[in-house]
């Protein structure tokens, strides 16, 4: 609101929106938000039109025409927020409206993606700073749940901050209760922990076989799950998110696909099947527990095996300079790409069919692909959704005539007329399944129906697509000559070996706390214990004896009353220490002699 350059250090539900959102709308012009996550934008874009906020975004799919009116909206209408992706930034199109933006300040979303030294380095961030040099007097406000303070510091000088301010929000969160553990049987445990813990739970696992498998298996357990991940279809997605968030399944198995920009306050749990390779993702998803500041419980499961695995990591992820230009060599011939072509086109990419094509390693393909996206050659997007694009070829006395002779058209052409101006003088984005609703015909006759129009010359038809996508930001060059810094790559291969070594450290902890072990990775350096995780726990059972556990244990179970607030019991219970009744609640839990239940409330056990 001064008007200053801000990093703002948030945890996961800290409210990184409302701290643009507010400003922007408090002064005159508009706010440019720049963000990776395109489902995020649409969400947030609908949200702030159900409040009567003017807002737009541009993402991938819309056409040039759509493009285009949507930047001339923002330059020239009352629009207060307009979210872009960070690749838009240095398009043509964009530079030209660029200009004419009334701008009262830069956002910029998960913005520890503009260091290289971060866990999720996306080069078109660098290009962030140049608009700085159109709008000098306009603040940047840069926001992230997680940067250490050597990507902290990272983001201020690439941001070009006048100055450093760093805002940081304390990263103790007193409801969540972390945990780790070694057991006999991942899934037993899981079990276990979904019968203590009642409510909302996430399942994360690392691969999409194991979603499907361990949602499975809870079923057949009775307990209401459902799988996600990337491979599924957009409806599939939006359907099974849906679900879980209005609580007609109760858990949902995912892999790290699932979650960015879910707002369900309830989670009740959050259990990792599986490590992950930093500390920085796993605190993300683990904090989706307890937002409503009630009772959670985020667990890891790990086996010995995984730990070591967990060490060889970094020679996998990082796989020599001339495994990664094998690779782009394949991408090449697979996709039929000539030298000197490529650039700015979308590729339909199978990944296993291309694994078995070149008799290649998945893990090998996988790391190579995300070593050139770092370096700014290309970008692989499993998500990508991209509408049917139409425009008509004929002029308009043809088509009258064509609709005279061919009537079972003719419902298909009116609709696409009436629906989508300017459809005859650029390709326009068709939304399939809403046509397909309007004019009473089955996706596959409507598909049907525009490619015989397209065989007739009546129209240019380029269906949907919502297979993965390779998109080439650079033209194809011969491998042996492809641009690769390779002082810069061993960097990030060491930064890489230092989040595994810290992740590695946080499952080993066996005395210290693993909340504030996490604070301090973030650099928040007053973090205190937190009283709740598994290791402040086992320590306080040194502290208590038989007699005085009885006592604590038999209060507490008279003092509850039906479902009981936890703040209600603590007043009840006066003149115990929190830490003491804590530990006492949490034997309770595990002997089952209390329950959480769904809101996070306390109840005695039947």
């Amino acid at each position: 609101m001064q008007g200053k350059d801000v990093l703002a250090l948030l945890p996961t539900g800290g409210g990184k929106s409302i701290c643009f959102q507010i400003p922007a709308l408090a002064n005159e012009g508009l706010c440019l938000v720049i963000s990776p996550l395109i489902a995020l934008m649409k969400d947030q874009v609908e949200n702030l039109k159900k409040r009567n906020i003017m807002a737009l975004s541009i993402h991938s799919g819309m056409t040039y025409y759509e493009v285009k009116q949507t930047l001339q909206n923002a330059a020239f209408g009352p629009y207060k927020f307009l979210y872009v992706s960070p690749e838009r930034l240095e398009t043509k199109l964009f530079k030209e409206y660029l200009p004419a933006f009334n701008l009262n300040l830069i956002a910029v979303d998960e913005a520890h993606c503009i260091s290289q030294w971060g866990y999720d380095f996306r080069p078109p961030y660098l290009r962030i700073a140049s608009i700085r040099s159109e709008f000098p007097t306009v603040p940047v406000l840069a926001l992230t749940a997680s940067a250490t303070p050597i990507v902290q510091d990272d983001i201020c000088g690439k941001l070009l901050f006048k100055e450093e301010n760093i805002f940081r929000q304390s990263f103790e969160k007193p409801n969540l209760s972390f945990s780790a553990f070694k057991p006999d049987s991942k899934f037993n445990k899981l079990l276990e922990v979904l019968q203590k813990v009642q409510g909302t739970a996430i399942v994360y696992c690392r691969n999409r076989k194991r979603t499907k498998e361990i949602s499975n298996l809870l079923r057949l357990n009775n307990i209401a799950a459902d799988f996600y991940h990337a491979g599924l279809l957009q409806d599939q997605r939006n359907q099974k998110q849906e679900d879980w968030i209005q609580n007609k399944i109760r858990v949902i198995v995912c892999t790290n696909a699932f979650g960015m920009g879910i707002d369900k306050p309830d989670v009740r749990s959050v259990v990792h099947m599986d490590i992950p390779d930093n500390l920085e993702n796993y605190y993300q998803e683990a904090g989706r527990a307890g937002r409503d500041g009630k009772r959670a419980f985020a667990v890891l499961l790990y086996t010995q095996i995984e730990l070591q695995d967990l060490k060889k990591l970094p020679e996998v992820k990082y796989p020599s300079v001339s495994e990664i230009k094998k690779v782009y060599q394949a991408l090449a011939n697979q996709l039929q790409i000539p030298v000197g072509s490529g650039e700015g086109v979308y590729y339909d990419f199978n990944l296993n069919e291309f694994v078995l094509n070149f008799k290649l390693d998945i893990f090998l393909v996988i790391n190579a692909i995300k070593a050139l996206e770092q370096e700014g050659i290309l970008t692989f997007n499993e998500q990508v959704f991209l509408p049917a694009k139409i425009n008509f070829t004929c002029n308009k006395d043809d088509l009258l005539s064509f609709e005279t002779s061919h009537s079972h058209l003719e419902n298909l052409i009116k609709y696409l007329l009436r629906s989508y101006e300017g459809i005859f003088d650029n390709q326009v984005s068709v939304n399939e399944k809403l046509l397909s609703r309007l004019t009473k015909l089955s996706a596959e006759e409507l598909q049907k129906q525009l490619k015989e129009l397209q065989a007739f010359g009546i129209l240019h038809y380029h269906p949907q697509k919502e297979t993965p996508q390779i998109f080439f930001l650079q033209n194809r060059a011969p491998a042996e000559h492809l641009t690769f810094r390779h002082e810069d790559y061993l960097k990030r291969k060491q930064q890489y070996q230092l989040r595994i070594d810290a992740m590695e450290k946080f499952i080993s902890l066996e005395r210290e706390c693993r909340s504030q072990y996490i604070g301090q990775y973030f650099g928040d350096k007053e973090m205190k214990k937190c009283g709740v995780c598994d290791n402040c726990l086992q320590q306080k059972n040194l502290h208590l004896s038989t007699e005085e556990f009885t006592q604590i244990s038999q209060r507490i179970l008279q003092s509850i009353n039906g479902a009981t607030e936890i703040k209600s019991l603590l007043d009840q219970l006066h003149g115990i220490k929190k830490d003491k009744i804590w530990k006492v609640l949490d034997y309770l839990q595990d002997e089952g002699k209390i329950i959480v239940n769904e809101k996070g409330l306390i109840v005695a056990a039947n």
